[in-house]
């Protein structure tokens, strides 16, 4: 059962990874070729013809985007190589990751009074966990 446990968990991990990397490159494709909306309000909208607010918002969407894509790669090449192999140090690094995301995500509600973008976080942030706590039983096994 172990073994299964093990196998879900990094098989999760990897979804996760992919489908972070995946949105990750909509989400620059937006940001580059698309009128995207901010807060359900388009940026030409919000730009009213000023050029330079449309390249900020594209390009505030691009880094984001970009940030994203280059986690979850590495994100993947740490699940698909030492997570999966049993690293004990991998599974406290995911953890670590995770923990961040939660704290810098989760700091959006008192400092803006809102929660419009948290959703996205914190599913992830279940799910990465769900997957850690399937193979949880690697921090006691023997190295």
């Amino acid at each position: 059962m172990e073994s299964k446990l093990k196998t879900v968990s990094w098989v999760l991990l990897a979804l996760v990874g992919v489908v972070v990397l995946v949105l990750s490159l909509f989400s620059a494709n937006a940001a580059y070729r698309q009128d995207f909306a901010v807060g359900g309000v388009s940026i030409s909208e919000i730009a009213t013809g000023r050029q330079l607010v449309v390249v900020g918002l594209r390009g505030a969407r691009g880094t984001a985007a970009a940030w994203a894509a280059a986690w979850a790669a590495l994100f993947l090449a740490v699940v698909l190589g030492p997570y999966r192999r049993g690293d004990v140090v991998t599974w406290w690094g995911i953890l670590i990751s995770l923990l961040a995301l939660g704290a810098v995500a989760g700091a959006r509600v008192p400092f803006t009074g809102g929660q419009a973008g948290t959703g996205t976080p914190l599913m992830l942030l279940v799910v990465v966990l769900v997957a850690l706590l399937l193979d949880v039983k690697r921090l006691s096994a023997p190295h």
